[in-house]
């Protein structure tokens, strides 16, 4: 009986920070969106953003007292997930340099399937409501994300929209799956991620010339590089950790619908974006696909 309790109570953390993640990673936007208009590269903002987030988390971690060191076979693999979910980002990016962002948002939004399929590689076989669930956010997000017509699409932003999403379902498999970094916990595993990519984005940048503060001249740019660090970032990154841990990767990728939906919020509300009928209608369909997801859960996965 007392084993039943822990199992629901899990459940119900894994689906809270599923959903928490979700919404914390689609207020990207808000932050985000004021440097880009202020001038500061991309490359420039996502160094500071990860490199800020582990700061913050090494000192929390510090005053918490809690382990940094990992044996050498972790660290290795948490500086791969590191470059998964840093790669997951830049692709994501670059891809918009060839395709429009809706197209894009689309196709990323295919890491629920490529999850369930690699789930399925691994032989552990996600139930029927989470493969419908799956099929009904995709459907959502073809109607919140569908290119305008006539919109320039070229086959290397359709590359790259993929691989950031093949990226980020080999993140959350991998999380999930690995025995070697079971014990590390959610913080260490994290921080270490969050390090990786600040170290591949300022080698990128390094290569790419130009100074590493570009762009940041600011208070209020400091002030967003700092919000897109602890929101978007290092509360998603934890939240990702304990949900995929929690109810498994496939349907932690179903909740991740919350981050269009949230980007979407924001756009409207703060940067006076369109809500079309189209828009509305997407939005109802994700909402309810994740909700009969939560109420028939089927097994793990």
């Amino acid at each position: 009986m007392a084993q039943n309790i822990d199992i629901r109570e899990k459940r119900l953390a894994g689906y809270l920070a599923g959903f928490i993640a979700g919404v914390s990673y689609g207020t990207n936007p808000l932050f985000a969106k004021p440097l880009l208009d202020s001038g500061v590269p991309v490359l420039v903002m996502l160094f500071f953003r990860y490199g800020i987030s582990a700061s913050i988390l090494a000192a929390w971690m510090l005053a918490k007292r809690e382990r940094f060191r990992v044996k050498g076979g972790e660290i290795v693999l948490l500086a791969f997930l590191g470059i998964l979910f840093a790669c997951s980002s830049l692709f994501l990016f670059f891809s918009y340099e060839f395709i429009p962002s809706g197209l894009a948002t689309t196709l990323v939004y295919l890491y629920p399937v490529f999850v369930a399929l690699i789930m399925v590689f691994l032989r552990f076989y996600p139930s029927w409501q989470t493969w419908l669930s799956i099929i009904a956010t995709f459907g959502g997000i073809l109607l919140l994300s569908s290119p305008s017509q006539g919109a320039s699409v070229r086959l290397p932003g359709i590359i790259l929209a993929v691989a950031s999403a093949l990226s980020y379902a080999f993140y959350l498999v991998i999380v999930n799956r690995s025995k070697r970094i079971k014990n590390v916990s959610e913080h260490t595993l994290t921080l270490y991620a969050l390090l990786t990519g600040a170290a591949l984005f300022a080698a990128i940048r390094a290569i790419q010339g130009g100074s590493i503060t570009e762009g940041v001249d600011s208070a209020a740019d400091w002030g967003n590089l700092i919000g897109l660090a602890i929101v978007p970032t290092m509360i998603s990154l934890l939240t990702l950790a304990v949900s995929s841990r929690y109810i498994g990767p496939t349907k932690t990728s179903i909740l991740g619908v919350f981050e269009p939906l949230t980007a979407i919020m924001i756009g409207t509300l703060l940067f006076g974006e369109p809500l079309t009928v189209k828009m509305g209608i997407g939005v109802a369909v994700c909402v309810a696909a994740v909700l009969f997801m939560i109420l028939r859960p089927g097994k793990q996965g």
